[in-house]
C-alpha cells in the first residue's frame, strides 16, 4: 500500500469515527468543516487550473450545504430557519456562479460567511457545555 493509500484509509476512519461519536450539535459543526474544506480545495484547484476537481469540490460542497439545509428546524425557530436556510441558498448561488466564472471572490466571500456561521455555532456549543 502506498502512502497516498494510507492516509486516505487513515482519514476514512477519522471521519467515519468522529460522524459516529458526534452529538446533534458537533455533527453540524462537522458539516461547516466539510464544507469549508471542500470550497477551499475547489479554491486551490482553480489556483492550479484544475476545472475538473474544482467542479467536483464545488459539487461536494453545496451537498454539504443541502444537508445543512435539511438539518433546519421551523418547530424550533421558524425565522432563524428561514433566515439560514435563504443564506444557505445564497452561499451555494454564490459556489454555482464561482464555479462558472472560475471566480475566486466568490469562493471566499462564500468561505467567510460559511466561517462567521461556524464560529457562532462553535460559540453557542461552548455557551451550552459549559
Amino acid at each position: 500500500m502506498n502512502l497516498r493509500a494510507n492516509v486516505n484509509a487513515y482519514t476514512k476512519v477519522r471521519n467515519e469515527t468522529a460522524v459516529e461519536t458526534a452529538n446533534n450539535h458537533r455533527l453540524i459543526e462537522l458539516l461547516y468543516d466539510g464544507a469549508l474544506e471542500r470550497i477551499a480545495q475547489a479554491k486551490g484547484a482553480q489556483q492550479q487550473g484544475r476545472i475538473d476537481v474544482r467542479g467536483i469540490k464545488v459539487s461536494h460542497a453545496i451537498n454539504i450545504l443541502m444537508g445543512l439545509r435539511d438539518a433546519l428546524n421551523p418547530a424550533q425557530g421558524a425565522e432563524l430557519a428561514g433566515n439560514l436556510d435563504s443564506l444557505y441558498d445564497y452561499i451555494q448561488r454564490l459556489l454555482l456562479s464561482g464555479h462558472k466564472e472560475g471566480s475566486i471572490e466568490k469562493f471566499d466571500e462564500a468561505s467567510k460567511l460559511l466561517n462567521e456561521l461556524a464560529s457562532a455555532w462553535r460559540e453557542i456549543g461552548s455557551s451550552v457545555s459549559s
